[in-house]
């Protein structure tokens, strides 16, 4: 079965749309090595609407121009992607098709086509909101900048139930970005303060 990752730049204080005021200043070589880690996880892109504008107009471009971020570009091409929109789209970038049908069913599928390796979705923030909620996200893998953007979207939205996770792994880098794997994982066995108190220090 595929794995569905979702990846995203974020603040320390949960939003999830970025603003490049924030964001380009932290972005250093190990940010671009565990960028081209995701990417390489997988071989197919989850992307909704406004992401998927926001990369057709500018990595075909990108791509031709031949620059150093050339390759790059290419490979974002070559993949296939997967576009989540209530309205029909004609594509100009390679590789692009309009999802069918409803979104969870839809990615249960692509889940469960044996030829599809791993799934990911880069930023498309309303998309991992609903498969969290569908319970089809495999791992969270957020880039957590050292700043409170104090405005934008958030990842986590307002809800009924937490979500509860798992640390898969951490790297701390050099600018104070976090690097922060999650995934989903089953609620801790309750407790209260009568519980937490039998944690603290002894004292004599």
């Amino acid at each position: 079965m595929a794995k569905v990752v979702s990846t995203l730049f974020i603040s320390a204080d949960g939003v999830a749309e970025i603003d490049p005021d924030w964001h380009f200043p932290y972005f250093d070589e190990h940010m671009g090595r565990a960028v081209e880690e995701d990417y390489g996880t997988s071989d197919v892109l989850l992307i909704g609407r406004e992401t998927y504008d926001s990369f057709a107009g500018a990595w075909p471009d990108r791509e031709a121009a031949g620059g150093e971020d050339a390759p790059f570009a290419k490979q974002l091409g070559d993949v296939r992607k997967v576009v989540v929109s209530r309205q029909p789209l004609e594509f100009s970038w390679r590789n692009s098709e309009l999802i069918e049908g409803d979104l969870v069913e839809a990615v249960t599928a692509l889940k469960a086509d044996s030829g599809i390796r791993g799934i990911l979705i880069p930023g498309s923030i309303s998309v991992v909101q609903q498969l969290l909620a569908a319970g089809l996200v495999d791992e969270l893998r957020l880039l957590v900048h050292p700043v409170a953007a104090r405005k934008g979207r958030r990842l986590f939205d307002e809800g009924d139930q937490p979500y509860h996770l798992k640390v898969v792994a951490t790297e701390a880098y050099p600018t104070g970005v976090l690097r922060v794997i999650y995934a989903p994982t089953a609620a801790p066995t309750p407790a209260g303060y009568d519980e937490a108190k039998e944690q603290l220090p002894a004292r004599e």
